[in-house]
């Protein structure tokens, strides 16, 4: 059994090569597809998703989502850092 990936604030996350993050015509929206799972995000998890690129770390993702959405950047920090945990602990994310 592999050890938990700890997602902090230098942390920067990617969708690995078996996670991909697609429009789904059919369903009208977003999924994330892996191997035998398909999850739906919410507009919120979308913004955070997108901004997964291998190259933002997870304080870079909170300061675009805090400029863009005009936000106190302690008021997003956590639920961001939140998610990303959890989709790490799915195997959804990498960092």
């Amino acid at each position: 059994m592999s050890a938990r990936v700890e997602i902090g604030g230098a942390s920067v996350p990617r969708l690995p090569q078996h996670v991909k993050l697609r429009y789904d015509e059919t369903r009208k929206q977003w999924v994330i597809l892996a191997p035998e799972r398909v999850l739906v995000p919410d507009e919120i998890a979308l913004e955070i998703l997108r901004l997964c690129d291998g190259v933002a770390s997870v304080s870079t993702i909170v300061d675009m989502l805090a400029a863009k959405f005009a936000t106190p950047r302690a008021e997003i920090a956590c639920d961001v850092q939140e998610m990303l945990q959890d989709l790490a602990d799915k195997g959804m994310v990498v960092a």
